[in-house]
C-alpha cells in the first residue's frame, strides 16, 4: 500500500513548510515539494497541517483502586482519534514476579491483540528486594528502558521509600534505564488528610488542600537530590506547580540531567472544579490536585522555554457514577475517590486551541512537546518525527474545524469528560499508523488488534540521547 499526501504543511518540531509526502508500505519514503510518484492513494491536504502521530508518555490502561479497574487498550481507539498513535503505559510489578515477567504477563493478556495504536510500556517497581534491583539492567534488554517509582501514597503497595528510589537510580544508570517519579510527599499528604477528615473537611475539593504545592515541591527536591547523589539522570512526571518547575530549572542550572512533563488537565483545569456543586468535583481528583491560575500560566511558560520537554494526558479512565463515588456517602472522604483523569483523546484538541490558538506556544513547539520529545525520551527511534525511515505515522490536521467538547463523541469508555463544555478549534481529521489509515473524516475506522509493541532502547534523551 502506498499514500502520497500532497500540498500540506509540514510541522515538524523545528520548522514547517508546503510540501509533500511519499509513503509506502509503512515508512516514509520521500518528502518534497510537487512530488511525482504514482501511490495507490492520494490525498489532498491543502490548507492542511501534516503533524507527526502523538506520542503520549503517560497513560494508565491498568491501574486498579480497591479491586475496581480502569477502562484498558479496549479504548485505545480514543488516541487515535485524538491524533495519537504511540501510547506507553505503566505496569506494576506484580507482588512476587519480576519487573520484566510483569510486564510481559501484562502485555499477552491486555495489550497484544487488542491495542488500536502502537504500544510500549514503563515498569513500575513495588517490590524493591534486592533480587528485584539487580533485574532492573534486564529491562533494557527487554525494551522497557524506563521504570516509575511513587513517591506519593503512603500505605499503598507501590509507594517508593527513598532506598528504592536511590538503588534504583543507581542501578538504572548502569544500564542507561531513564528512572522517573511521581514526586509528591506521602508523609505530608497522610497528615493533612487525616487532619482534615477529622474535621469533617471530606468533600472533593479538600483533595487539593490535602495536596498543596510544597508536598509537590519538597518531593520534587529531594528525588533530585537522591539523583545528584547518584549522578544519574531524573524524570519527574505530571509537574503541576510552579515551586516543582523551580527545582527543575535550578538543578538543570546547576548541570544536572533532570527534566519533567506536565499534562494537559493542569494546562487548562482549575482547583475550582473540584468544588462543584454536588459530589461532581470528584471528577476533577487527580494527582498531583489541580491549581490556580498563576499555576497554569507558569506551565505554559514553561513548556514554552522548555523547561518542561513533554506534555501527556496521564488518562485514567475511572467512571464518574460506578467508581468516583466510592468516596461517596457516609464515612467515605475525598481520600477514598480513585485518582485520575479520562484525558487521551483530547490532548492534542487541548494544545492545539488553548496553546497554539492563543499565542501560548508555536506549532513546531507544539509538536515537540506532543510527539517529538516524547519519542526520543523513551528511546522510541522511528516515531515522532516526520523524516525519511520512520514509522508512517501521520496526523491531516483541519485548523478550520470548530467543536465543542463533550464525552457525547468521547470514545475513552467512561461517562464523562473533564474539558465538557469546552471549545475546539481544529481536529485531526486523518490519522494514518505505519501507513494504514485509521483515522477518516474524524472518526476511527481501523481494526482492533492493529497496534504493535515497539521496544525503547536504553540511553534515551536523558542521558544525552
Amino acid at each position: 500500500m502506498s499514500v502520497l499526501i500532497k500540498n500540506g504543511t509540514i510541522v515538524t518540531a523545528d520548522s514547517e513548510f508546503t510540501g509533500d509526502i511519499y509513503v509506502e508500505g509503512e515508512s516514509i519514503k520521500a518528502i518534497g515539494e510537487e512530488l511525482e510518484m504514482q501511490a495507490d492513494e492520494v490525498v489532498d491536504a491543502t490548507g492542511k497541517y501534516i503533524l507527526p502521530g502523538g506520542v503520549d508518555q503517560h497513560v494508565h490502561f491498568s491501574f486498579t483502586y480497591k479491586g475496581s479497574k480502569v477502562r484498558g487498550f479496549e479504548t485505545s481507539n480514543a488516541a487515535a482519534v485524538g491524533g495519537t498513535t504511540t501510547l506507553i503505559e505503566f505496569v506494576n510489578q506484580v507482588q512476587g514476579k519480576g519487573l520484566v515477567e510483569s510486564i510481559d504477563d501484562y502485555r499477552k493478556t491486555d495489550a497484544d491483540g487488542i491495542a488500536m495504536v502502537d504500544y510500549a510500556f514503563h515498569s513500575v517497581m513495588t517490590d524493591p528486594r534486592p533480587e528485584v534491583i539487580e533485574e532492573i539492567p534486564k529491562l533494557a534488554d527487554a525494551g522497557y528502558p524506563t521504570m516509575k517509582l511513587f513517591m506519593a501514597y503512603k500505605g499503598m503497595f507501590f509507594h517508593a521509600d527513598d532506598d528504592a528510589i536511590l538503588n534504583a537510580l543507581y542501578k538504572g544508570k548502569e544500564a542507561g534505564i531513564t528512572v522517573m517519579v511521581h514526586a509528591e510527599n506521602a508523609e505530608m499528604i497522610d497528615v493533612l488528610s487525616k487532619k482534615l477528615i477529622a474535621e469533617g473537611k471530606t468533600a472533593p475539593y479538600y483533595h487539593a488542600v490535602s495536596r498543596p504545592p510544597v508536598v509537590e515541591a519538597e518531593a520534587t527536591r529531594r528525588a533530585i537530590y537522591l539523583a545528584e547523589l547518584a549522578e544519574a539522570p531524573l524524570y519527574v512526571v505530571h509537574v503541576s506547580a510552579i515551586e516543582a518547575i523551580e527545582e527543575i530549572k535550578q538543578a538543570f542550572g546547576r548541570g544536572q540531567a533532570v527534566y519533567g512533563e506536565t499534562c494537559s488537565h493542569y494546562l487548562v483545569l482549575d482547583r475550582e472544579d473540584l468544588a462543584k456543586p454536588g459530589f461532581e468535583g470528584a471528577k476533577y481528583v487527580c494527582s498531583p490536585a489541580l491549581r490556580t491560575k498563576e499555576h497554569r500560566d507558569a506551565l505554559w511558560q514553561a513548556v514554552d522555554r522548555k523547561w518542561i520537554n513533554a506534555i501527556s494526558s496521564d488518562h485514567c479512565g475511572f467512571d464518574y457514577e460506578n467508581q468516583k463515588h466510592m468516596g461517596a456517602g457516609p464515612g467515605k472522604s475525598f481520600a477514598d475517590i480513585p485518582n485520575g483523569a479520562p484525558s487521551l483523546q483530547n490532548r492534542l484538541n487541548i494544545l492545539w486551541t488553548y496553546g497554539v490558538c492563543e499565542g501560548r506556544i508555536s506549532r513546531s513547539r507544539l509538536v515537540d512537546l506532543f510527539a517529538t520529545m516524547p519519542a526520543k525520551i523513551n528511546g522510541l527511534e522511528k516515531k515522532g518525527q516526520i523524516e525519511i525511515g520512520y514509522d508512517a505515522d501521520l496526523v491531516i490536521f483541519n485548523p478550520n474545524y470548530e467543536g465543542i467538547i463533550s464525552v457525547a463523541n468521547n470514545l475513552e469508555g467512561v461517562d464523562y469528560c473533564p474539558f465538557e463544555g469546552f471549545a475546539q478549534k481544529g481536529r485531526p481529521e486523518t490519522v494514518f499508523l505505519r501507513g494504514s489509515k485509521i483515522v477518516d473524516n474524524g472518526k476511527y475506522v481501523g481494526t482492533k488488534g492493529q497496534g504493535r509493541f515497539i521496544p525503547g532502547k536504553p540511553y534515551g534523551y536523558v542521558y544525552g540521547g
